[in-house]
This record gives structure tokens, sequence and C-alpha cells, in this order.
């Protein structure tokens, strides 16, 4: 297991930029070698360098777990052959595009936007083969951007209620925690990259937010 400081193209929102899983990191083209080979070794996946829709912000496209990759009908035919070459991947017919800002999933459960349409919550349960409930973040409804699970945790954005921890909680059965990333930045998934296996942070993460990240991640 490995932690690693990075960013991409200059920037420490690696999160928007980026999606994994327990097999799999989707990253950008034009990444370096070296720092590919850096995200591989430090979450023990294969990667896929490729852009969905035209468009380089993964991250926020990208919802998925082991089961399954979910990624908006923009993306394109060439685009979705080099991902489905390494995990399963389903398009979801649906108007919204930026599937990570609203879903957060690990192999145990998930959770959604409350406003989120019924179809989004079937294929999450089809193709993720997991619940969803619908809950929300420091009583926002852009759960994917404000937190990142694994299976072994998730880190919420602080000011999280503890009501709603308890309920991301008992979806997604993992223990939960509050951190910011990237020095005070409360959307937690744009600073980070993670697995069970290890994680990648942006690289202004203070020492106190890092201690928090691999303490919770259990990495």
């Amino acid at each position: 297991m490995a932690v690693i400081l990075a960013d991409v193209f200059g920037s420490p929102n690696i999160g928007v930029y980026c999606f994994c899983n327990e097999k799999l990191a989707i990253v950008p083209p034009g990444l370096t070698t070296k720092k590919i080979n850096d995200f591989s070794n430090a979450l023990g996946v294969e990667v896929c360098r490729t852009t969905i829709g035209g468009s380089t912000l993964l991250g926020a496209l990208t919802a998925g777990n082991s089961n399954g990759i979910l990624v908006p009908h923009i993306i394109r035919d060439y685009e979705f052959d080099r991902i489905n070459k390494f995990c399963k991947v389903n398009v979801v017919e649906t108007n919204w595009t930026a599937l990570g800002n609203v879903i957060l999933s690990n192999d145990f459960g998930a959770v959604i936007h409350p406003d989120a349409a019924e179809e989004l919550r079937t294929y999450v349960k089809d193709e993720l083969n997991v619940q969803a409930i619908d809950a929300r973040i420091n009583n926002l409804s852009f759960v994917g951007s404000l937190a990142i699970a694994t299976n072994k945790g998730a880190i919420l954005s602080p000011n999280t209620s503890a009501e709603e921890q308890a309920v991301i909680e008992e979806a997604l059965r993992v223990d939960v925690d509050v951190s910011t990333t990237n020095g005070g930045v409360p959307f937690v998934k744009s600073g980070i990259l993670a697995n069970s296996k290890g994680a990648v942070v942006g690289p202004l993460t203070h020492g106190a937010e890092l201690m928090q990240i691999t303490r919770t991640l259990g990495v």
C-alpha cells in the first residue's frame, strides 16, 4: 500500500481529472510515462489513457466500483472501446453527464443525488450491483464531489452532520470521517484518487489532512 503526492497538468485537482476502482485507473492523455507508472504502482491497477466526450475531466464524468464503470452518453465509440478493454463499461442514457459528482459508491453500496432520475438509480443497481440511497453531505446534493469512498473507508466534507455521516456509513458499510484536501478544499474528491490498496493525493495536501486520509482509508 502506498500514498503519493501528484498533480495532473500542474493542477492539484487529480480527482477531477482521473478515476479509479480496484482494477483500473482512467487518466487523460498527455501524462508522462513516469507519472502513469507511479499511479499504477500506488493504486495497484492497470491504467487506461483516454478522454470522455473529448473532455479530460474524467473523474467528474465517471462513477463506478469493481463491478463496473458508469459513463455519460457523450462518450465516443473509440473512448468506450479503450475503457472496455480493461473493465466493464456502461453508458448512462440520461441528461446528467457529471456522474462522478452525483454518485458516491464502493463495492458495498452507493449514495446518490436526491434529485437524480430513477433511471440513474437503476443503472447503479443493475450495473454496479449495489443499492443506491438518497443522501446529502453538509446539506448539499453533489455527494460524489464532496466525498471519496473505498472498500475500507470514506472521507466526507467537513461540517457533514452526524445524521448524514450515519446514513452514508450504513449505505457504504465502511467507517467514515471528515477532512479537507489540498490545504482546506471541502470538495474532497477533487484532491484524492484512491482505492483499498493506495491513494494519490494533490500536492497541496497538508500533513494533518494526509494523516486523516491515510487513517480513514487504511492506506
